[in-house]
C-alpha cells in the first residue's frame, strides 16, 4: 500500500474547510466514491467513520501527485492526529475497498474511528443518516 489513494468523507472533501489547506496542489485526481462496511457519526465539526456491516459512506477518492505522496500522507496523519500504534489515537488509518462511480474498486487509505471512539459513538453518538456528510453534516 505504498502509494494507495485516500478516501475522504468529511472536512477534506471539495468545498469543505480542509480541502484547500491539505489537498490543493497535491492531488492528481479526485473522484466520487463510496465505501461499504462503514457508517458516519457526527463529531465536533467533522464526522467519524465507524466500521459497521451494511453501512455505506459517500466521499471522494483522492490520488496524490507522485512527488507529493509522502508529504500528503504525513500532512493527513498530522491533521487526524494519527500516530501508528498510539492507543490515544482518535482515528486509525486502514486500507479498505472503495467503489468508484464506474463500479470498479480500489484499495485506499481511510481514517476510521479508533476502537474506543467507535465504541463510544455506537453507544451514544448521533448517526448521520444516508452516510453523506455533505448532505447530513
Amino acid at each position: 500500500m505504498a502509494t494507495a489513494p485516500f478516501f475522504v468523507y468529511g472536512t477534506l472533501r471539495p468545498g469543505e474547510r480542509n480541502h484547500d489547506l491539505f489537498l490543493r496542489g497535491r492531488t492528481e485526481s479526485e473522484e466520487p466514491g463510496c465505501m461499504r462496511g462503514v457508517v458516519l457519526y457526527e463529531g465536533p465539526g467533522y464526522p467519524y467513520a465507524v466500521e459497521e456491516p451494511g453501512g455505506v459512506v459517500s466521499g471522494e477518492l483522492v490520488t496524490a501527485l507522485p512527488g507529493a505522496y509522502g508529504e500528503l500522507l504525513a500532512a493527513l496523519d498530522q491533521l487526524e492526529e494519527y500516530v501508528p500504534g498510539d492507543p490515544r489515537n482518535l482515528y486509525e488509518r486502514v486500507t479498505r475497498e472503495v467503489t468508484r462511480a464506474d463500479g470498479t474498486t480500489v484499495r485506499a487509505w481511510v481514517y476510521v474511528a479508533a476502537p474506543a471512539v467507535a465504541a463510544r459513538l455506537r453507544s451514544r453518538g448521533k448517526l448521520i443518516e444516508g452516510g453523506d456528510w455533505h448532505n447530513g453534516g
